[in-house]
């Protein structure tokens, strides 16, 4: 996948339309993610304007789902590639075994609960029969051309429990090789869906959205792939270009698409490159020691929201970074970070690649979920259409490692006591712990800067521990087990009210 070669940019709104909403409407469950910024503002007023932002019911439901994967699956599972060059023969994709139920229960099992599968990749091939393409699964000999691995996949993930994320990548090495993509056309009113000869399809409305040639080609099947195959739950895009002559750049038609999103997928969190979550800024799955979920953007070509800050800098969001940020700062905006990286070396199988070790994937979890921020494990299958064994069993062997660090919540049923800048417990009795798992409220936005977590020890408090961010989740380990009956939370600078929502204390059993 390469993320970090790729130029990452976002979009918020669409242009105007007709048969969907615009801008204004589009965002109208949006008020309160973003709050503009003016060159007058001084740091007490950014401070208070970043307390004041408010995450939308999509983001809050996709920060709660922690542990979500990837599935990189196409014609790069048969030759080998990591990155296609869309002129390859359909006839490559072969998956003889392909077997969604067994991705769906391996993925549960390993206590994911979205996954995210890689309908078109860079090179173009779609993993289902699309009227827009030839290089397609219909394309293929696999299944007399009758297959279609999105069906499959959305079918399965649905009948375990899982979510629902598709990955169409921008970039198309084979619609570049058609003369559509990068190909100098204007930006002009386009009626989706665009009906093709023998098209069976009756909409009930059109949407016209403005888009170069290229870009209609995408919201074709964007809307192909979020009207006939269920709900969405998120929908990921990157920033990627393609390995095309740089004069050859295609301008992308960011606000349209998310228009087609919003429209058809209201629910869905629009990802990497999308006004919703954003990239973490690495490939390690590895979040920030204070990762904020209020950040500063601005605003670029197109509607598109890009970081007002390099989206490397280990700082985003703290004062410091807001004050810095400012000269190029639109709004400041809720954006929570998602950290992606792969089970084994590549993006796409390779079998002499083995799967990382429990220890790895287990300084990964705390490394993400731990700091505020989601998974996003990529599990590829393999040219059987399967998740290696090897995978399988390590992905239930990271669900039972992560079981064991966090057992149970010890302090379930303890007595809370609550101040404006304090929660303390009571267990009752004198508990070993070496967790803390603490979250705040996040409808009421991110606040707290510094906080301290005491023990009540020897007649005194006594600091265990002490960090920066909590968010929607902090998960801190302890070197060696705290035993006391009364703890505390203490909340030493924060930008606005405090509302803690999860105050867990746990004992691992590693």
């Amino acid at each position: 996948m390469t993320l970090s070669r790729r130029l990452f940019v976002t979009a918020a709104a669409g242009l105007a339309v007709t048969g969907v909403p615009g801008p204004a409407a589009a965002l109208a469950g949006d008020r309160g993610r973003r709050i503009p910024v003016s060159p007058d503002d001084t740091e007490a007023d950014l401070v208070r304007k970043a307390s004041q932002v408010r995450p939308t019911a999509r983001q809050i439901a996709w920060q709660r789902l922690e542990r979500t994967a990837f599935l990189h699956f196409g014609v790069n599972t048969f030759t080998g590639l990591e990155w296609g060059t869309g002129d390859e023969d359909p006839d490559v994709f072969q998956p003889a075994r392909l077997d969604t139920d067994q991705w769906a229960a391996a993925l549960k099992d390993g206590g994911f609960r979205l996954a995210v599968l890689t309908v078109k990749h860079h090179d173009g091939f779609v993993l289902h029969p699309s009227r827009y393409t030839g290089h397609s699964v219909a394309s293929s000999s696999w299944r007399n051309g009758q297959g279609d691995v999105l069906r499959s996949f959305t079918d399965s993930m649905r009948r375990y429990g899982l979510k629902v994320g598709v990955y169409i990548s921008p970039a198309d090495e084979n619609q570049y090789l058609h003369g559509v993509y990068a190909n100098g056309s204007a930006r002009s009113p386009r009626a989706i869906p665009t009906l093709v000869p023998g098209d069976d399809r009756a909409p009930d409305r059109f949407h016209t959205l403005d888009a170069t040639d290229y870009g209609a080609h995408m919201l074709n099947t964007l809307y192909e792939v979020l009207t006939e195959y269920g709900p969405v739950d998120e929908v990921w895009f990157d920033g990627a270009q393609g390995h095309i002559p740089s004069d050859k750049v295609e301008s992308y038609d960011w606000d349209s698409w998310y228009t087609l999103v919003r429209a058809l997928a209201p629910d869905a969190a629009i990802a990497v490159t999308g006004p919703d979550l954003r990239w973490v800024g690495n490939e390690s799955g590895i979040a920030r020691e204070d990762e904020w979920s209020v950040i500063p953007v601005k605003e670029n070509q197109y509607g598109r929201t890009d970081w007002a800050l390099s989206y490397d800098t280990p700082d985003e969001g703290s004062r410091a970074a807001l004050v810095k940020a400012q000269p190029t700062t639109d709004y400041l905006q809720w954006w929570p970070a998602e950290c992606d990286v792969s089970l084994r070396d590549g993006w796409f199988y390779h079998a002499g690649q083995q799967p990382k070790s429990v220890d790895d994937l287990t300084e990964i979890f705390f490394g993400s979920v731990g700091r505020n921020a989601v998974l996003l494990l990529n599990v590829p299958p393999d040219t059987d259409g399967l998740l290696h064994a090897t995978d399988v069993v390590r992905l239930r062997e990271f669900r039972e490692r992560i079981d064991r660090e966090l057992p149970r919540d010890l302090a379930q049923g303890a007595r809370r006591t609550s101040a404006p800048d304090r929660v303390t417990l009571d267990l009752g009795r004198e508990t070993e712990a070496d967790r803390i798992r603490l979250a705040e409220d996040i409808r009421h936005g991110q606040q707290v800067e510094n906080f301290v977590v005491e023990a009540f020890r020897d007649g005194t408090w006594t600091q265990v521990t002490a960090a920066g961010t909590i968010g929607a989740s902090r998960i801190l380990r302890l070197p060696v087990p705290v035993r006391a009956r009364k703890w505390r939370l203490r909340v030493t600078r924060s930008r606005g009210a405090v509302r803690p929502a999860e105050f867990g204390l746990y004992r691992s059993e590693v």
